[in-house]
């Protein structure tokens, strides 16, 4: 079974940046691909950014604001979120699958268990 550990999140004012980092422990991570996903108040669970291998996808919404990077030497993945906006307010999740790069929540085999992560304007 893999856990999964987030950290990294916090407040900071708009146009900041903020790095979450996902730790993960258990002999099936390094060969997962990890996405990155958010959940707002009153909203859905949305996709961020994944990583495989040298694979990455990104949201349209952070695209050219957020980079996702993996240190397998760490088993650890990054998402690093520069020019941040108050829109990017919500709890941060990381997710594994031994399934591919997807933005397909359901896809997603274990989760870690958020931080979270507020931009003030």
């Amino acid at each position: 079974q893999v856990q999964l550990v987030e950290s990294g999140g916090g407040l900071v004012q708009a146009g900041g940046s903020l790095r979450l980092s996902c730790a993960g422990a258990g002999r099936t991570f390094s060969s997962a691909a990890v996405g990155w996903f958010r959940q707002a108040p009153g909203k859905d669970r949305e996709f961020v950014a994944a990583i495989a291998w040298i694979r990455t996808s990104y949201a349209d919404s952070v695209k050219g604001r957020f980079t996702i990077s993996r240190d397998s030497a760490q088993n650890t993945v990054y998402l690093q979120m520069d020019r941040l906006k108050p829109e990017d307010t919500a709890v941060y999740y990381c997710a594994g699958t031994q399934k591919g790069v997807t933005s397909a929540a359901d896809w997603y085999d274990y989760w870690g268990q958020g931080t979270q992560v507020t931009v003030s304007s």
